[in-house]
């Protein structure tokens, strides 16, 4: 496809088959059909072997093309574009035809002026793309996306976990706060969740004589199977999202009907608060948690979390309120949820991902990706400029899915396991004068503890704690211990950090070097070549048996040396550069939506005018000498004394 395709083009156009990625080039990299592994060739027409002469090495070190983020910021950015358009083209990859429930149908309703409950008819040609209950796609082809049965365990998942995984001292990230730490979890819950593990059938992990896990073997719970039965032998397994695809604000407003119906007043368009905190949740089983729309894995930071933004969406019902005197609760309540969700896109692009990627050129394009060069002062007085995103940025471009049909990808998945943000130890200080009130674990402030932490120590106390404390760097051996034995409100023990390295092995993503090729990228030739820190590179070379091709993706981008300002690899920033202007791209509400009709100008003004900070001045007022002087609301607060 020539990246260029609009959803208005007739399905049958939008699933013509890709062409395939060229060869190699200086910019892309290898082929990534190219068996993984094998020596390329060197200068000379010889086969690499990790040896050359210091003369053809030093040649090499002057000749070698410069990457993205080593290039000044004007340049960088362009090369960023080039990417981006590079990836749209060969790394979007449909699964529908994995399956046999036939062809996309088309909506035959017209696009709804504000969000369906459960994300369904955004499209003209496919009245389910991106709705609960759809496929995960993938950003690798999906011959590379089998799984290796007899691989599953080689090598030992819980021994990744224990030998690479496991903190040794708590690395922290002094770039940012707690907050952002919890602001991607919050974010996560948005965008996927493969629902509830399936029981039958576990996957039972081998223990060494001096692992003192609970039981023997270790049991994980299968990814629950997609519900969809397959009729072809020759397609790799799927599964299914149980949240919608879409950017839209689900993991407060849920992704059903049935379920946001529960959480509001039915008056004036508002959510249910109570005495400025969520509600409990009172179905079986969740003592502890808030009522809310997505609520797994909770604790105190996603508690924080959803109770400002829900406060932020009675707010806006207020200011809408005050201009549409005569609109009824529902006409309230979509478009506030359609201006709050579009505040955390905007706080997300604009704040978080540039305080996580501090480079230069990021900062940069992440603001072209939401206001344009021209800036959103400009387009505030003078509106768009042309269809294009560079000069004005993607909101309220034409909605483009760039040939494949839109969703969630496995691989973005993987990118997003960032457990080692989280810390073990919390310290609980006030937010009046600073001093420390308690020292706690992660344990009490999780699951069914969550509430009764919030109540012990209140809101303010929480952020002020959040706001000064830094979470952990995206590392090896920075896994946190709270994570690597963690017992869920179920009763179930879980090592995360075994589960992740199922996960991905389960769901058939590539392997670390087959990752890096299907991206572009060259693979890593010997250990010494996947991360600058030798120990390190001892120690992944000894678990790995020496098989450079078989290292885990999320162990060789824990391993990278990221670049300066990243908080993580170079390689899950080419799938953020892909899916971040993807998730905006695809969403009507983002493009040919984002108009004073659907949001209303008073809607439109709240999104420009709303930052994090805001939202934290407007619901937390007394935390403003904290934030006297904060620029990025998930960079350190001011420590109060």
């Amino acid at each position: 496809m020539d990246g260029t395709v609009h959803s208005d083009i007739p399905q049958q156009q939008q699933s013509e088959p890709r062409r395939e990625p060229p060869a190699e080039s200086a910019e892309t990299g290898p082929d990534p059909r190219v068996a993984v592994g094998r020596p390329p060739e060197a200068a000379d027409g010889t086969a690499e072997t990790g040896t050359r002469p210091p003369a053809t090495e030093t040649l090499r070190r002057l000749v070698k093309p410069r990457e993205w983020h080593e290039l000044p910021t004007p340049l960088a950015i362009v090369r960023l574009a080039a990417m981006r358009d590079g990836l749209r083209e060969h790394n979007l990859h449909d699964t529908v035809g994995a399956g046999g429930e036939g062809d996309r149908k088309p909506s035959g309703r017209p696009r709804p002026r504000h969000r369906t409950y459960d994300g369904s008819g955004y499209d003209a040609y496919d009245e389910d793309m991106g709705r609960a209950g759809t496929r995960f796609d993938r950003n690798a082809p999906l011959e590379m996306t089998f799984p290796d049965a007899g691989r599953m365990m080689s090598p030992s998942p819980r021994e990744i976990s224990r030998r690479l995984l496991r903190r040794r001292a708590f690395q922290p990230a002094p770039s940012l706060n707690l907050l952002a730490a919890a602001w991607i979890q919050f974010q996560n819950h948005d965008w996927f969740s493969h629902g509830d593990n399936h029981e039958a059938q576990p996957l039972e992990v081998g223990l060494r004589d001096d692992d003192d896990w609970h039981e023997r073997p270790m049991r994980v719970r299968r990814t629950r199977p997609d519900p969809v039965s397959h009729t072809r032998s020759d397609r790799p397994p799927t599964y299914e999202n149980t949240v919608t695809h879409w950017w839209d604000g689900s993991q407060v407003y849920g992704s059903s009907e049935e379920r946001c119906r529960r959480l509001r007043t039915g008056e004036d368009g508002k959510l249910i608060l109570e005495d400025g905190r969520l509600p409990q949740d009172d179905r079986p089983g969740l003592d502890g948690i808030d009522l809310t729309g997505f609520s797994d894995n909770y604790w105190v930071g996603l508690s924080m979390l959803h109770t400002l933004f829900a406060k932020e969406h009675n707010a806006v019902c207020d200011r809408l309120r005050a201009a549409y005197p005569s609109w009824g609760d529902e006409e309230l309540f979509q478009t506030a949820r359609l201006v709050n969700a579009a505040v955390m896109a905007k706080i997300h692009t604009v704040e978080w991902t540039p305080g996580i990627l501090s480079h230069p050129a990021t900062v940069a394009a992440m603001n072209v990706n939401w206001s344009g060069l021209a800036g959103p002062r400009f387009r505030r007085r003078y509106g768009r400029v042309g269809d294009g995103e560079v000069i004005s940025g993607i909101l309220g471009s034409p909605m483009n899915h760039h040939g494949a049909p839109y969703s969630i990808t496995e691989e973005f998945v993987t990118c997003y396991r960032l457990h080692p943000l989280i810390p073990d130890e919390y310290e609980i200080r006030s937010n009046r004068r600073g001093e420390l009130v308690d020292r706690v674990d992660f344990a009490p402030i999780q699951g069914a503890g969550t509430r009764d932490a919030v109540t012990r120590y209140g809101m303010s106390d929480l952020f002020y704690s959040f706001g000064v404390a830094h979470p952990g760097a995206i590392t090896l051996h920075n896994h946190p211990d709270a994570l690597r034995n963690l017992v869920r409100i179920s009763g179930e023990h879980l090592d995360l950090g075994t589960v992740d390295i199922l996960r991905d092995r389960e769901r058939g993503v590539p392997r670390y070097n087959a990752f890096r090729t299907m991206l572009r990228k060259p693979p890593v030739r010997d250990f010494h070549g996947l991360t600058p820190n030798a120990v390190w590179a001892k120690e992944i070379e000894e678990i790995y048996d020496g098989q450079i091709d078989q290292v885990d993706t999320m162990i060789g981008m824990y391993a990278e040396e990221p670049p300066k300002g990243f908080g993580f690899s170079e390689t899950a920033f080419r799938i953020f550069v892909l899916m971040a202007s993807r998730r905006l791209k695809s969403d009507p509400f983002f493009t040919d939506h984002y108009t004073p009709e659907v949001y209303t100008p008073e809607g439109l003004e709240w999104v420009e005018n709303t930052g994090m900070l805001d939202v934290l001045h407007r619901h937390h007022p007394e935390l403003a000498p904290a934030l006297a002087g904060v620029g990025n609301a998930f960079s350190p607060w001011r420590r109060l004394r």
